[in-house]
C-alpha cells in the first residue's frame, strides 16, 4: 500500500466539498437537524413535566406526527424521485420528443405521489394499530384535510426539488431525499410552535405543515377542530404550489433553451 495513492483519493473527494453546497449540507445540516428536533422535543417534555399538568398521550402525539410527516415526505419523493428515475434511465429526453406535454408529465408525477402516499399511509396505520394498539383514525373526519394539506405541500416541495435538479444537475440530487427535512425543525412535527424561540416561531407561521401538526395535537387533546389553522395551511399551500409551478416552467424553458435536456442523466 502506498500513502501517496491513498492521500490522492482522499483529497480527490475532499476537494469536491469546496464548491458543492449540497455536499456541505450533507455534512453540517443533518447533525444540526437532529440536535434541533430532539432538543426541542426534550424541551417540550421538560416543560410539561415542570408544569405539573396531566401527562398527555405521547404515543398518539408521536406516532400520529410520524405517520403524518411520512405523508409529506412520500408526497415530495413521489415527484422528485420519480423524476430522477427517468434521469437515471436516460429516458428524460425521450419523453419530450413524444407528444407528452410538460403539464401532463407533472400531473402524472403528482398522481404517482398520491399513490405512494395512500400505500404508505395504509401500511403505517395498520402497523401502528397492530404493534402499538394506536388507532390513527381517532382523529376522525378531520384526518382528511390534514392529509390533503400535507400532500399538496409535498407536491410543492417535490416540484421545487425537481426544478433545482433540472437546472443544476446531479449535484442537486441530494435534495430529493433531504429538502423536506430542511423544514422539519420549524414544522412543529413533534412539539408545539410555542417551544421554538420567538424568531423561529415567526418562520413556523410561514410553513403550512406547522398548522397541520398543531391541529392534530389539538384534536388529540380533545379541543375544537382548528378551522383557522387549516385555512391558513391551505392558503399557504396554494401560494407555494403556484410559485413552485411557475419556477418549474421557468427552469424547464431555460434548460431547453440552453440545450441541457440532452445532457440529463449523463
Amino acid at each position: 500500500m502506498k500513502w501517496h495513492r491513498i492521500s490522492a483519493m482522499f483529497l480527490r473527494h475532499v476537494y469536491l466539498y469546496r464548491h458543492s453546497i449540497t455536499r456541505l449540507v450533507e455534512i453540517f445540516y443533518w447533525p444540526l437537524l437532529d440536535l434541533l428536533v430532539w432538543g426541542f422535543v426534550s424541551l417540550y417534555l421538560a416543560r410539561l413535566s415542570d408544569s405539573g399538568k396531566s401527562t398527555p398521550n405521547f404515543l398518539a402525539i408521536f406516532l400520529g406526527a410520524l405517520i403524518l410527516w411520512d405523508i409529506l415526505f412520500r408526497s415530495q419523493q413521489g415527484i422528485s424521485v420519480s423524476f430522477l428515475e427517468e434521469v437515471w434511465a436516460r429516458n428524460f429526453l425521450n419523453l419530450f420528443v413524444s407528444p407528452l406535454t410538460i403539464g401532463e408529465y407533472l400531473l402524472s408525477l403528482m398522481l404517482v405521489a398520491v399513490f405512494k402516499v395512500v400505500v404508505v399511509f395504509l401500511i403505517s396505520a395498520l402497523l401502528a394499530w397492530l404493534l402499538y394498539s394506536f388507532n390513527l383514525f381517532i382523529i376522525g373526519i378531520y384526518l382528511i384535510p390534514f392529509v390533503l394539506n400535507l400532500v399538496v405541500l409535498g407536491w410543492a416541495l417535490g416540484i421545487l426539488t425537481t426544478s433545482l435538479i433540472l437546472r443544476f444537475g446531479q449535484q442537486a440530487e441530494v435534495l430529493a431525499w433531504g429538502v423536506a427535512f430542511l423544514f422539519q425543525p420549524i414544522s412543529a412535527v413533534f412539539y408545539p410552535v410555542s417551544v421554538l424561540p420567538k424568531f423561529l416561531q415567526k418562520l413556523a407561521q410561514m410553513i403550512p405543515a406547522s398548522y397541520v401538526f398543531e391541529g392534530m395535537r389539538a384534536i388529540i387533546f380533545g379541543k375544537n377542530f382548528p378551522l383557522d389553522k387549516l385555512m391558513a395551511a391551505f392558503s399557504l399551500n396554494v401560494l407555494y404550489l403556484g410559485l413552485s409551478l411557475v419556477f418549474f416552467f421557468k427552469m424547464f424553458r431555460e434548460v431547453r433553451a440552453r440545450g441541457l435536456l440532452a445532457r440529463m442523466g449523463e
